[in-house]
Parts: structure tokens; C-alpha cells; sequence
């Protein structure tokens, strides 16, 4: 039963460490918000300034200036389960006969993931500059509540197009923007959307694709050792028939890696699943991250204005299908006279 304990203790870690991401970016007169602050304030009365300051320092570098620290554990998350999946599962697999396009399946998806990661990554997801903001500041129009007309960036000194929002880690100003990924060490807007979508997508089936692989495997192994029908000998000598926890522990003691790969990839799986549909959902409605965020918190003129927060419309929408195809082809000028209902 040791196993199942230490398993709990890591889904909870993971859990908390989701918990606190969600704090930090939720309002900020929420009640775990201040309860947060409560700890953290009473941490840094024990913590010496000293350290404080350094951990000050490496926060505000990973989080607050473009870096590949987040990309380089991505890469090293990816090559360990990957290579566990190749080393041990993907053998014991071909003994099995299972078939040859299932267990190739993660590795078709991931070329497509690394591809899409690469344009991703690299892609201009819509910069604004003092030379191009006109190709930009029509593309949109402003509804008066969340997007106010003539509103200039202090820091670039631009005028501010609807839909546009000054990054801090990046330092500029995006066309449409999302919101910033560290995990691609980009921000996602006008022009990379369409590819952090797939990115998305991809990773989402590759970490899925491994977990049904490998719990597949597991079944296979439960199967053929017919260990369902079987009886074990408890610490006090008693004789009991297999139940679910003597197979999981019996499981792990065989196969520790395997069964602590299929662990984080069955997390991992549930929370990108999770986010899919969150961006799925933002797509079809034609909203940005950003914009859904400000929404819910009353951020925005609107807010001092004493209306409540649902009475936002997003004036960005205009159907499923023309939304997909705003993303597919994002607007820039108003070139192409396009209604926007």
C-alpha cells in the first residue's frame, strides 16, 4: 500500500501546484488570493531577506523576462516519458503483438507536435510597431467597453488596435493577443494562433495515445497471468482473493516505471484535455484568453461604470464558421470589408 500513498501524495502535489498557477492569475480579491498572501507574508517574516531576494530575482527571470527554461523542461518531460515509452512498453508491445500502427501512433504525433511547436515558437504572432500599427488599427472595431478607441501604449507608444494588449515578458504590444506561453517562449496572437492550436491538439493525443498504450499493456499483462483469479497471503497469515489495490502495488512493484510514467501521463492527459476545450471553446466564440478573463473580473471602463459583468457582449463574434476562419485567416486591414456583428 506504500505505492498508493506516494501516488496520492503526487496527484495532490500537481493538484496544489495548479491550485496556486490559478491563484496567481485569478482575482485578486478573491478568498484564496488572500489566503495566499497571508502565508506567503508570514514566510517571508522567517525566510531571510537575503534568500528572499534571490528567489525574487529567479521568479521575475522565469516569469517575467523570455527564457527557455520552460521549453528545456518541456523537452526533457517529453524524451523521459518518450523514452520510457520506447525502452520498455513499446518493446513489451511488439511481444505482445499488439499492432504496429497503434504503438507508432506517439510517434507520428509527435513530428506533427514538434513542427507546429517550431512555428509556434517562431511565428510573429502580430508585433505592433509605429510603422504598421495602421495595417492593424481598423482591423477591429472598438466596443466602447473593453476596447476603447484612441488609448495609446506608454511603453511602445502606439496606438492601442481593439483586440491588442502590451505584453510585459515580451515587451510589446500583440494583435489580438491571447496571452503569453512559456512553454513556447512566445506570445499567442493574431498569427500563431492557428498553430498553438494543433501544438495543442498534438500534445493532448500523444500524451493520451501513451496512456491507453501503456494501460492497454497492463491489462494484457492482468490477463494473461490470469492474477484476477488469484489469492495473496496478508502480513498476519490470512488468505484473501486479489483486489484492485493488491493489483496496482503488485503492478508497480513490477513495472515502477511503466506504472509511474502511466500515472503522469493519465494527469497530464486530464488537464490538457481540459484546457483543449477551454481554447476550443474561446475559438468558437471568437474570444481571446485575454478578453474572457477581463470579462469575468470587470475589467475595463465598464467596470467603473457600476454595470454588472454580464452585461458585456462580445461584439466579435459572427458564427462558428466565420470565427474558425478568423483564426485560419486572421484579420489585419479592413481591406476586405467584413461585418462584425
Amino acid at each position: 500500500m506504500d505505492f498508493l500513498v506516494l501516488f496520492l501524495l503526487y496527484v495532490l502535489l500537481v493538484l496544489l501546484s495548479i491550485f496556486l498557477v490559478c491563484v496567481c492569475s485569478g482575482r485578486k480579491q478573491s478568498l484564496p488570493s488572500r489566503a495566499f498572501t497571508c502565508v506567503s507574508r508570514v514566510i517571508s517574516r522567517i525566510i531571510p531577506s537575503q534568500i528572499q531576494g534571490v528567489a525574487h530575482s529567479l521568479l521575475h527571470k522565469f516569469f517575467h523576462t523570455r527564457n527557455c527554461t520552460f521549453v528545456v523542461l518541456h523537452l526533457i518531460l517529453e524524451a523521459l516519458v518518450y523514452g520510457e515509452y520506447t525502452w520498455e512498453v513499446f518493446g513489451y508491445c511488439r511481444e505482445l503483438e499488439f499492432s504496429g500502427f497503434f504503438l507508432l501512433l506517439p510517434y507520428f504525433l509527435l513530428l506533427v507536435n514538434v513542427g507546429f511547436f517550431i512555428l509556434c515558437s517562431k511565428t510573429d504572432p502580430g508585433t505592433i510597431t509605429q510603422h504598421n500599427q495602421a495595417v492593424f488599427v481598423h482591423a477591429y472595431p472598438y466596443d466602447g467597453m473593453m476596447f476603447e478607441k484612441g488609448v495609446e501604449c506608454a511603453t511602445c507608444k502606439v496606438r492601442k488596435p481593439a483586440r491588442s494588449k502590451h505584453c510585459g515578458v515580451c515587451n510589446c504590444c500583440v494583435h489580438r493577443f491571447d496571452h503569453h506561453c512559456v512553454w513556447v517562449n512566445n506570445c499567442i496572437g493574431a498569427f500563431n494562433t492557428r498553430y498553438f492550436l494543433i501544438y495543442l491538439l498534438t500534445l493532448t493525443s500523444m500524451a493520451a495515445s501513451i496512456a491507453v498504450i501503456t494501460g492497454a499493456f497492463l491489462i494484457q499483462v492482468v490477463i494473461l497471468s490470469s492474477l484476477m483469479q488469484g489469492h495473496y497471503t496478508d502480513g498476519e497469515g490470512q488468505e484473501h482473493p486479489v483486489d484492485a489495490f493488491f493489483l496496482i502495488q503488485h503492478l508497480f512493484l513490477t513495472f515502477p516505471r511503466i506504472v509511474f510514467m502511466l500515472g503522469f501521463v493519465l494527469v497530464l492527459s486530464l488537464i490538457l484535455a481540459s484546457y483543449l476545450c477551454f481554447t476550443s471553446y474561446l475559438v468558437l466564440t471568437n474570444q481571446t484568453s485575454n478578453e474572457w478573463f477581463k470579462s469575468r473580473r470587470g475589467t475595463g471602463p465598464y467596470a467603473q461604470q457600476g454595470n454588472k459583468q454580464n452585461s458585456y457582449k462580445n461584439i466579435y463574434s459572427r458564427g462558428v464558421w466565420r470565427n474558425l476562419g478568423e483564426i485560419v485567416k486572421p484579420l489585419t486591414s479592413p481591406a476586405k470589408k467584413r461585418r462584425l456583428m
